[in-house]
């Protein structure tokens, strides 16, 4: 019952503090936009400008996030039975494409400049990179314990623009010290493919999750296993396990059980296996018995 209790109280401060997080990383990453704007114009860096860019897109697809996170907390009506958690999806989804956009333009705009490097102002550059780090690093700490792929690439930009402000930073220490103007397309391209790379992985595991593929977490051998183990299980079919959000895993079964178990019994083994199916990742099990005499026409209908 305590365990129940504090798993009840961990679930109601994740559902405020999502919200929370994203918000916090929506202002904080409008505030330094507008800031690298004018930091990359002085500068005449081209990997600043492009950050600035690339972090334009970021405010908006941060905003959306914050907003369909928001969205993500209403319960089920009579439009969205399951509720509103895919909306959550939704706004990983339009992130992600923002930033392939965003890298794409980034890209675009720095390889040419590898052909021909231009001078950029090294010691702005490095005071620039280091409030970039200090403002996206305080973003990456807040959704450091994300769970929802939405806060996993919203916390993805953010990491992304700290490790891209590094870089920077270096970048200008030795562009400082020596005529290398090159570094600065250089540093641009790895920081379009890095974002480019994680984003793919992002958008894969959300059309998974959107082509209601089994959660990767879960073992349906194991829980198959289980299930037929279970004392008055006599065996089970049509098993569908699939998630709304990532977070929330959906599990369908047919259990065939011995014809002469009670109302009581019956109703003890649901518990019980539901008990289990829980301990395996499954918040919402739908389980329907038949008898083994029973001919189910859904046996084998996929």
């Amino acid at each position: 019952m305590e365990n129940t209790k504090q798993n009840k109280d961990l679930h109601h401060h994740h559902n405020h503090s999502d919200v929370k997080n994203i918000k916090v990383a929506f202002f904080l990453n409008v505030g330094f936009t507008l800031l690298e704007i004018v930091g990359g114009v002085l500068t005449n860096s081209i990997a600043i400008l492009s950050d600035a860019v690339h972090d334009f897109g970021d405010s908006l697809s941060l905003g959306m996030a914050w907003y369909f996170q928001k969205i993500a907390k209403k319960g089920s009506d009579s439009s969205y039975s399951y509720g509103y958690k895919r909306f959550s999806l939704l706004g990983a989804i339009i992130n992600s494409i923002v930033l392939v956009v965003g890298s794409i333009l980034i890209l675009s705009a720095a390889i040419p400049r590898i052909f021909q490097p231009q001078q950029t102002h090294a010691g702005g550059m490095f005071f620039l990179a280091i409030i970039g780090v200090i403002v996206n690093g305080l973003a990456v700490i807040r959704l450091q314990k994300s769970h929802s792929i939405n806060e996993k690439v919203v916390s993805l930009h953010m990491l992304e623009d700290v490790l891209g402000w590094a870089s920077i930073m270096v970048g200008s220490v030795l562009m400082y010290f020596f005529d290398v103007p090159i570094l600065d397309p250089i540093m641009s391209v790895a920081i379009a493919l890095f974002v480019l790379y994680n984003v793919f992985k992002n958008i894969r595991q959300s059309l998974h999750i959107i082509l209601q593929g089994i959660p990767l977490e879960i073992n349906v051998s194991n829980i198959n296993d289980q299930l037929k183990m279970f004392e008055g299980v006599e065996n089970i079919h049509d098993l569908h396990i699939w998630s709304v959000d990532g977070i929330y895993n959906v599990l369908t079964v047919h259990v065939v059980v011995n014809n002469s178990l009670s109302i009581n019994e019956l109703t003890n083994i649901k518990i019980e296996l539901r008990h289990i199916l829980k301990q395996n990742g499954i918040e919402h099990a739908t389980i329907e018995f038949e008898t083994s005499d029973e001919n189910c026409s859904m046996e084998k209908c996929c």
